[in-house]
C-alpha cells in the first residue's frame, strides 16, 4: 500500500485514535449529573415508547426500564472505556466491536430521526475499517504486548 507520510498501519492507528477521541468526547460532554439522575434514559424511554417496532419497545421495557440508573452508568462508562481503549489501543478488537454494537443499538432506537444518524453511521464505518484493517498493529498497547497478532 502506498501512503503519504505514514505507513498504512500508522494511518489505521490514526483512524482508531480519532474514533477513540470521538467516543471520549461523547462521554466528556455529557451533563453527568442530569444523565445519572435518569435524564438520558428518560429521553430514550420516550423515543422507545413511540417506536414502530414492537421488538424495540418491548426490549427497552424489559432491559432498560426496570434499571434506568444502572443503564445510565453502563452507557456513559462504556463510552469512556471505548474512548480510552481505542486511544491507547488496549483490547482494540473488543473495543471496536463494542462500539459498533452501541452505534447499531442507537441507530435502531433512533431510526426515525435521520439527523442523528450521520454520526453513528460514520462511527460504525470507522469501526469496521479499523477492525478489518487491524488498526491495533501500530501505536497500541496491543502491539507492544503482542496481543491479537
Amino acid at each position: 500500500m502506498d501512503t503519504i507520510g505514514l505507513t498504512g498501519e500508522q494511518w489505521l492507528a490514526v483512524l482508531r485514535i480519532g474514533l477513540g477521541l470521538w467516543w471520549w468526547e461523547s462521554w466528556r460532554h455529557k451533563d453527568k449529573k442530569t444523565w445519572f439522575e435518569g435524564g438520558g434514559i428518560t429521553w430514550a424511554a420516550d423515543i422507545a415508547a413511540k417506536h414502530r417496532w414492537t421488538a424495540v419497545r418491548s426490549g427497552f421495557d424489559m432491559v432498560v426500564t426496570p434499571r434506568p440508573r444502572t443503564m445510565a452508568y453502563v452507557v456513559a462508562y462504556a463510552e469512556l472505556a471505548l474512548g480510552l481503549g481505542l486511544v491507547l489501543g488496549f483490547l482494540t478488537p473488543v473495543a471496536l466491536v463494542g462500539g459498533l454494537l452501541l452505534n447499531v443499538l442507537y441507530f435502531v432506537l433512533m431510526i426515525h430521526d435521520w439527523a442523528e444518524q450521520g454520526q453513528n453511521s460514520m462511527m460504525a464505518l470507522i469501526s469496521l475499517v479499523a477492525l478489518f484493517g487491524m488498526s491495533w498493529q501500530d501505536w497500541s498497547v496491543d502491539a507492544a504486548s503482542g496481543l491479537f497478532q
